[in-house]
């Protein structure tokens, strides 16, 4: 009489639970996904919108000008905020006449619709630190407000947009704002050339 292998089978079983785990384990490691409330990072993250943030970049180097962050709000830990990086360790910062301008010059800030209103007096940012503001200036509480946000405080780089569907793809970083709208413009302007049979393509790529 042959016996079912009890023993192989539960040792199948908890072999594909531990890996399962690792994967897991490892995924949050590396990924977290956030939904966005507020709507301080306005026009490009909306209240409602699910990101995924990747937590290794940071490890590896350091944040660059331009970065969708998310980090833990330095007045109150417990609290994790979506930010831009807009001024680097060591360099100075100032807002004036509408402008956001590092080491005196102003920065090309496709990302925004409409500039800050106030003003932000000229300060270097320290050592270990960075200046964030977010997309929807005046609706936003960030560096302008509270200066400085320590390294240690930032969680990861914002890299995906995932839901609701019409906001999905990958997050804009002012290069990948510029490739987009020059995409968009050689497409506007391209001449339709028909070949036998297909239709000319339709429309232009979406800037999201």
């Amino acid at each position: 009489m042959t016996t079912f292998p009890y023993k192989a089978a539960i040792r199948e079983v908890v072999e594909t639970a531990l890996l399962t785990l690792a994967i897991f384990l490892g995924v949050r490691l590396t990924l977290q996904n956030y939904r966005v409330e507020g709507f301080s990072m306005e026009p490009n993250l909306h209240t409602g919108q699910y990101i995924l943030v990747d937590k290794m970049s940071y490890r590896m180097g350091d944040p660059d000008r331009g970065d969708v962050v998310v980090i833990r709000f330095p007045l109150d830990p417990r609290r994790d905020f979506v930010k831009r990086v807009i001024a680097l360790p060591g360099e100075t910062i100032e807002i004036r006449d509408r402008r956001v301008l590092v080491d005196g010059r102003a920065l090309n800030e496709p990302y925004i619709s409409v500039p800050g209103s106030y003003r932000y007096e000229k300060k270097q940012v320290p050592e270990n630190h960075y200046y964030v503001l977010g997309d929807n200036r005046d609706n936003s509480h960030d560096s302008h407000i509270w200066d400085w946000l320590p390294r240690e405080y930032i969680i990861g780089k914002a890299r995906l947009s995932y839901w609701p569907w019409q906001y999905a793809g990958v997050i804009d970083h002012p290069a990948v704002t510029l490739a987009n709208a020059l995409t968009r413009a050689l497409l506007a302007h391209a001449p339709v050339a028909d070949v036998d049979g297909l239709d000319p393509v339709a429309g232009a790529l979406s800037g999201r």
